[in-house]
């Protein structure tokens, strides 16, 4: 029996902080980057603990720690781009008025 192998895709990963934890509008970008992961999930959890170390952070990061109400923008090309809102109980997908 021969196993099947999964790929990993390079994700576009863009993450999106208001400029006051908490506040609920003025969502700028701070913070750009490509991930590899099996899943959307994969990479939604790979950036909450990255960005939740302090020696895991990037030197170029310029934003806080990831928390509730962040959002984070996957970006596949052609194959769509969904948005994910951190919300107490995980990540939620969210429609894109969210971010201005």
């Amino acid at each position: 029996m021969e196993l099947l192998r999964t790929r990993k895709k390079t994700y576009d990963v863009t993450i999106f902080q208001t400029p006051v934890f908490r506040q609920k509008k003025g969502y700028q970008q701070v913070y750009r980057l490509h991930m590899e992961g099996l899943s959307h999930r994969e990479c939604l959890n790979e950036v909450f603990s990255r960005f939740n170390i302090a020696d895991l952070l990037p030197s170029d990061f310029e934003g806080r720690f990831i928390g509730t109400g962040d959002i984070v923008f996957i970006d596949e090309g052609r194959k769509g781009q969904i948005y994910y809102q951190l919300k107490p109980g995980g990540w939620e997908q969210v429609n894109r008025v969210h971010v201005r």
